[in-house]
């Protein structure tokens, strides 16, 4: 079995020294499709130096992703087909907002791997701290398909009630062609998200883009639409990844503030509304 849950999970964690500038921090915001209009005060927080604050989900490409999800796929107990790999799931804490620039040291490890029957779910944490101490927590769910049937641990499955209602506000995004090829210079590689004939290998007709793209838009949309654009005042933000999303395709984004929480459900608009994201949750104060 490629998969040794038990060598995986006490494998000594693997610690990496990160640094991005503005630069990596713009980069990350274009791929998300930030500024547009270009000349909006709004979406210059994003685009231009002077002005620049930092989208939390920033914090899962932070140093190119080091230690990253494709590094812990070589951890020891774990040998699997890159092909076979699907982003389950997101979450990100942060203990402060993340500065325009900086330098942190990144802990990783397996924290849990989980058998679904027809999958392996490894969750991969990743802890960030700087010189003034903690800065933020991820953690990456992996679908590992055809991996599964050892036996071992379902893990947690219990999924979140739908909100009740239709949603307060509802958005749409438009996903631009060539937004996966800009958004994988933030750090991930997977030819999943560019190259067509890795993509039919894997399964699909075409490259999809990033669930972590799709991640971000999310997070912008909440941030612009209900929390006056002020990043910091984001937690902590959890989703599922239900479906992919293409490249061309359009994002709907429904959204039911709540207490210091906000529910959202992400769909592809010309798919008939098919799940792109669920069981997502933004934390904010």
């Amino acid at each position: 079995m490629p998969i040794d849950a038990a060598k995986a999970v006490a494998a000594q964690p693997r610690t990496g020294e990160i640094a991005w500038s503005h630069k990596d921090v713009q980069l990350y915001h274009l791929g998300l499709g930030a500024g547009v209009p270009a000349t909006d005060p709004d979406e210059l927080r994003y685009t231009l130096e002077s002005r620049l604050h930092v989208l939390p989900s920033f914090a899962t490409v932070a140093g190119a992703g080091s230690p990253g999800v494709i590094s812990s796929l070589s951890m020891p107990g774990i040998d699997v087909d890159l092909a076979r790999v699907l982003h389950g799931g997101q979450s990100v804490r942060l203990h402060r907002p993340i500065p325009a620039e900086g330098k942190a040291t990144a802990t990783g490890r397996i924290a849990a791997v989980y058998d679904k029957g027809t999958a392996a779910v490894l969750v991969m944490r990743t802890e960030v701290t700087d010189a003034e101490g903690p800065l933020w927590t991820n953690d990456a769910q992996i679908f590992v398909r055809g991996e599964g049937g050892w036996g071992g641990d379902r893990g947690p499955g219990a999924r979140l009630e739908a909100p009740s209602g239709p949603p307060d506000r509802t958005v749409e995004r438009p996903i631009r062609e060539e937004q996966a090829l800009l958004y994988r210079l933030s750090g991930d590689w997977n030819p999943l998200h560019a190259d067509p004939e890795f993509a039919k290998l894997a399964g699909f007709e075409r490259p999809i883009l990033h669930g972590l793209c799709t991640y971000g838009m999310t997070l912008k949309a909440v941030v612009d639409t209900l929390l006056g654009g002020d990043v910091t005042r984001v937690r902590a933000y959890n989703t599922r990844f239900a479906g992919v999303v293409f490249p061309g395709e359009t994002l709907r984004i429904r959204m039911w503030p709540g207490d210091g929480t906000v529910r959202v459900a992400v769909s592809a608009v010309e798919r008939d509304d098919a799940p792109v994201l669920a069981d997502t949750v933004v934390e904010h104060l």
